[in-house]
């Protein structure tokens, strides 16, 4: 792995099946530090991909997001959460995508600083990006704050610091941070910097090449086309080793084409002939899909009511409304908890006697009593 000073350069030096890191800046992306109950690891990303559509004015779709996990509890867990515009990302990173380069993973160049300067407890980062200061905060070696200040001028420094520190305070972050790090470019800053937060400041340098970080902002689209470069370069090399083979079955080949060709038509001809029966069927078939709500056991209120009552967890989950359509079932219900809310929707997702449903619950409403407000919903499959 390399540095290259600008995309520019990346574009001409780097190969298109090569490897490499594109590290954003912290003005392209938002970073988020999420406080949400605890739950298994796969159902994070539904959680926070809710909290990051609050907060950014792109819908989800046209956004990519990332998270690590900070800290967890048998109640909470921290999630430091990143969100980036794939049309930023891709304006960004044109002069790559116009030489045919992609990278293999996205990140914040900001969180690989973290992970390669503090990868434990609690620190805070200045350094420049551009024509602007960063100040990041990051616990064990992930990013959970960050700010961009305009200039680099000591006296602006200490009037925008402790309003960071506070802002950071408010949003539950320790800042009696374990170090400070400060960018050796802005050595003049080191004085301002220690005299503000009182403890020792140390200097670092740009890392060739930085820590890896669990944080991945790659675009789907992005990786669809790597999979798809990384099949040509196989069959490419596929292709040279078997040239020699493929005139010798060139000729069997255009044969079997023949018999395709024919074997195609009376198919053709058979499935024309059996037309009228094969409407019948498909008509019938939908007729009993429309009466299966009325004439099959398994969708009766009584029979689903009970199932959904078997799944409560304890009695600490109860269902206060149920209503059933014939396209549509929905549950609402008062957990003691938004765990206790989740458990009882995966328990009902993975009921074998509820499986002609198919489950979706968003997330819970905390009561004024810290009681979690739920509504799930199931449509036939």
């Amino acid at each position: 792995m390399r540095g290259l000073a600008t995309l520019d350069e990346a574009g001409t030096a780097l190969q298109p099946d090569e490897d490499f890191v594109l590290g954003l800046p912290v003005r392209l992306v938002l970073a988020q530090r999420l406080r949400l109950p605890t739950v298994e690891r796969d159902e994070f990303d539904e959680m926070v991909t809710i909290q990051l559509e609050k907060a950014m004015p792109y819908p989800m779709e046209e956004m990519t997001t990332g998270f690590e996990l900070v800290s967890q509890t048998e109640e909470a867990s921290v999630i430091s959460a990143v969100a980036v515009h794939n049309a930023t990302l891709s304006e960004l990173a044109a002069p790559l995508l116009s030489a045919g380069l992609l990278p293999n993973r996205v990140t914040v160049y900001g969180a690989q600083r973290a992970a390669t300067h503090a990868p434990g407890g609690t620190a805070l980062l200045i350094y420049p990006e551009h024509e602007a200061i960063v100040c990041a905060i990051a616990e064990e070696g992930s990013l959970s704050f960050t700010r961009t200040l305009d200039a680099a001028d000591p006296l602006q420094l200490q009037r925008d610091l402790p309003q960071l520190a506070l802002s950071a305070e408010l949003q539950g972050i320790n800042t009696a941070f374990e170090k400070i790090l400060l960018d050796e470019s802005l050595y003049e800053l080191r004085d301002t910097v220690q005299g503000i937060f009182g403890g020792a400041v140390e200097l670092i340098a740009v890392e060739v090449p930085p820590a890896d970080t669990g944080l991945n902002l790659l675009p789907e689209s992005w990786r669809q086309q790597r999979a798809q470069l990384a099949r040509r370069g196989e069959w490419r090399k596929r292709l040279i080793w078997a040239g020699g083979a493929y005139a010798a079955l060139l000729v069997l080949f255009l044969g079997y084409l023949i018999v395709l060709k024919l074997e195609s038509g009376r198919l053709g001809r058979k499935i024309e002939r059996d037309a009228p029966r094969t409407d019948f069927v498909k008509a019938t078939d939908a007729k009993w899909r429309a009466l299966a709500p009325a004439i099959d056991p398994r969708y009766y209120p009584i029979e689903v009511l009970a199932h959904l009552s078997e799944n409560l967890p304890s009695m600490e989950v109860r269902i206060t409304k149920f209503d059933q359509s014939a396209r549509q079932i929905s549950v609402e219900g008062e957990a003691n908890t938004a765990a206790l809310a989740y458990e009882f929707a995966d328990k009902v997702k993975k009921s074998p006697d509820l499986q002609m449903f198919q489950f979706d619950m968003g997330a819970p409403r905390i009561l004024p009593n810290d009681h979690a407000q739920f509504r799930l919903e199931g449509k036939p499959r």
